[in-house]
């Protein structure tokens, strides 16, 4: 059972997980050197520990207490419990959604284990908006994807933002970063899979024809601003473009998958 700890000093150094959390850069460089991520809310705080992840505590103001007692009588983690007032001069927002909780990172799984019995897998290239990961993640594990890789330079899917947007998402489906940036797309088609760029590119086709009859998978996706680089655009397999009404050429990248993935689920 978690022990209840009652905090009422913001400077406690028990708190540090969870001080300045509007800080992007601080928290990143905090995260990484000790191995944490953040959860939060009720439902998110909860599938993280139910998906396995260690607790190293959780923070909470009285009356959220209930709502995750059944989370905090399986964990040995302590929970600081403190006035909302408090918690928001500690984390630098309004902590509205009933609890945050901070845990464990895990080790990084091989892209080979990853991709082990997948039939269709996003693949993001330098997508840097914690906002848009999050909303990927979620929309892939809605719409029956198996897997997630990453370029090295896309946002972190477990920071705070990235797990609040995906509902939890992150937590179980599985995910890893690509060492090789540079031969990713011929590793992927070397290993099964169809690789399916969405762009503007002049020979992109309508994304149903471009999964129609496919096996295995990789839907590919650009940066926010740019999209594909150049190497990724020509190296994929096929180019594919989710068709729209004269004016508007694009979607936010977000949208754009949760398109595809509905159209590629569906092949």
């Amino acid at each position: 059972m978690a022990q209840i700890v009652e905090i009422t000093d913001t400077d406690d150094p028990r708190l540090a997980d969870y001080r300045d959390l509007r800080d992007v850069q601080l928290r990143k460089n905090l995260e990484a050197e000790h191995g944490l991520f953040l959860a939060e809310g009720e439902k998110v705080v909860r599938r993280a520990v139910e998906a396995g992840f260690t607790a190293r505590s959780f923070l909470m103001a009285p009356r959220w207490l209930d709502g995750l007692a059944d989370v905090l009588d399986r964990s040995e983690a302590p929970c600081f419990v403190l006035a909302e007032k408090l918690a928001e001069e500690v984390t630098g927002f309004h902590v509205h959604r009933g609890s945050l909780a901070s845990l464990e990172r895990r080790p990084l799984p091989t892209v080979e284990s990853v991709l082990a019995g997948a039939r269709s897998v996003l693949v993001l290239e330098d997508i840097v908006d914690h906002t848009n990961v999050g909303a990927i993640f979620r929309s892939g594990a809605a719409l029956g994807f198996d897997a997630v890789l990453l370029a090295p330079r896309c946002a972190d899917p477990l920071y705070r933002r990235s797990i609040k947007v995906g509902m939890g998402a992150v937590f179980t489906m599985p995910w890893t970063r690509l060492p090789d940036w540079t031969n990713a797309l011929p590793d992927l088609t070397a290993a099964g899979f169809t690789t399916v760029a969405l762009t503007l590119a002049d020979d992109a086709v309508a994304i149903e024809e471009a999964v129609a009859g496919l096996d295995r998978v990789a839907l590919v996706l650009g940066s926010e601003g740019h999209g594909l680089s150049k190497r990724w655009e020509e190296a994929a397999d096929r180019r594919a473009v989710i068709p729209m009404r004269e004016g508007i050429d694009s979607l936010n990248v977000a949208a754009a998958t949760a398109v595809a993935c509905y159209i590629t689920a569906r092949r």
